[in-house]
């Protein structure tokens, strides 16, 4: 099996290699009430550091082959798996996102903006970082296919967006965001604001375990360098339990969790049963 082929060759490079395991207290799910103590700390979801760590990298956003290709290559999976949660796919469309209004939330640079856009939807992406924003704001008028639907962006955080926006989106996009946020609990509030009656929010992130530890940090970022080294802190990892706890919170009702699954062999990802490393929520806003 490639699994096996994989682990051989990551043990090969790292037998010589000392690596230590920062110390992990495990949070049971209360964690979620405490971000409530987090709230009268800030009143901002945004990590200064991490809004500058990804600017650095805005001349490689659109590099497929570069430090972002997760990112181009998840959106074989993630973009289908937002349409399918908007829309009966039974039929089969050209753009069936028409119409649809869907932010996207830590939009960065735009490559999943773009790929909704391509499916007919009008697409709001907002980004802390004004760097990424005007990245994805040139970026749009490159493609041809969306050149009559282009996205809008703007350079915003989410809690002064749902200040201006309510019960408005069709749809509400976080995908590898919401760990890198300060206050989670004031994130997902914020984006559950601006979402409509009956309209669905979408997650994709790292779990918080030590598989994902050292799965995501260890080798995807020190060892295989897929993703650029220092982009994620562990302890802002979010279980899946703790971020339905959250959605619920908000008056949404968790329709589907997946796991979320990457092959570095094909280079392709998948959903699956398996949820220790990564996984993707479909949430449904009741009122």
């Amino acid at each position: 099996m490639w699994s096996q082929k994989l682990t051989r060759s990551i043990l090969d490079k790292t037998k010589n290699t000392v690596f230590k395991v920062p110390r992990w207290k495990p949070v049971v799910s209360s964690r979620c009430l405490q971000t409530e103590g987090r709230t009268t700390q800030s009143q901002s979801t945004v990590d200064a550091a991490d809004v500058e760590f990804f600017s650095k990298q805005m001349n490689e956003w659109w590099d497929p082959y570069g430090k972002m290709r997760l990112l181009h290559s998840m959106n074989l999976l993630r973009v289908p798996f937002v349409r399918d949660g908007l829309v009966n796919t039974a039929q089969k469309e050209l753009y069936p996102l028409k119409d649809k209004k869907i932010l996207d939330v830590g939009c960065g640079g735009g490559i999943l903006s773009e790929g909704l856009a391509r499916l007919g939807a009008f697409v709001t992406g907002i980004d802390a970082s004004e760097d990424l924003i005007r990245v994805a704001d040139e970026h749009k008028n490159v493609d041809p296919k969306i050149a009559y639907n282009k996205p809008v962006y703007l350079h915003t955080t989410v809690e002064d967006h749902a200040k201006k926006v309510s019960n408005l989106y069709d749809g509400v996009v976080a995908s590898e965001v919401i760990e890198h946020v300060q206050n989670q609990e004031l994130f997902v509030k914020s984006c559950v604001h601006t979402l409509k009656p009956g309209g669905r929010i979408f997650f994709t992130t790292p779990n918080r375990t030590r598989m994902s530890q050292f799965a995501v940090i260890f080798l995807g970022e020190n060892v295989l360098k897929y993703i650029p080294q220092g982009a994620h802190q562990f302890e802002k990892f979010i279980t899946p339990t703790e971020l339905t706890f959250l959605l619920e919170r908000n008056n949404c009702h968790v329709e589907l969790t997946y796991g979320v699954t990457f092959n570095p062999v094909t280079g392709k990802w998948d959903f699956s049963e398996f949820q220790q490393l990564m996984y993707a929520i479909q949430a449904v806003k009741l009122s």
